[in-house]
């Protein structure tokens, strides 16, 4: 009986962790160069996927997304009820100048009419890649509806050199 319970004890510990590692946290792999120079291809990081859940998104927050069934990583920009701009490399929030404190590439000139939207529809984000030139993105694959988004992504975990929490 007490060999008994001891299996049991171990079964149920994998079945914990495999239900965390299936709802709250698991591993992504960044594919592509859409992130530079913020992330890189082959990067590994955590998804928290009950962390977003339960906190929502934020801007300049960096989320995984299930489009068509392909895994995107993007950076939300536009939230809801917003309108977004790009005028000479600088980013306008319902014409309002926002910082944006993390590297990325030169975004041309871009206002949300190019994809036929005035402002940002509730249950929808606009997100972008910050290698603006080489990333596919709202300005191609339009809007983000909420439903899409798997979680929230900020720890690189491997390769072991970028170590950490990215901007």
């Amino acid at each position: 009986m007490e060999r008994v319970k001891s299996v049991l004890s171990y079964v149920l510990v994998i079945i914990i962790a495999l239900l965390i590692k299936m709802y709250v946290f698991s591993p992504i792999r960044v594919n592509g160069s859409s992130m530079e120079p913020t992330l890189y291809d082959g990067d590994f990081m955590i998804l928290n996927e009950i962390g977003y859940h339960l906190n929502g998104v934020e801007r300049f927050d960096i989320v995984v997304i299930n489009k068509n069934g392909e895994k995107i990583i993007k950076r939300i920009i536009g939230l809801p009820g917003e309108t977004v701009k790009y005028k000479d490399n600088k980013l306008f929030i319902n014409d309002e100048e926002i910082t944006e404190d993390f590297q990325h590439e030169v975004t041309h000139n871009f206002d949300l009419s190019e994809i036929d939207v005035d402002i940002i529809p509730d249950g929808y984000y606009f997100v972008l890649g910050d290698n603006r030139g080489n990333s596919k993105d709202s300005r191609m694959i339009g809007l983000i509806n909420k439903s899409e988004i798997r979680g929230k992504t900020s720890r690189i975990f491997f390769p072991f050199t970028r170590f950490g929490k990215v901007k």
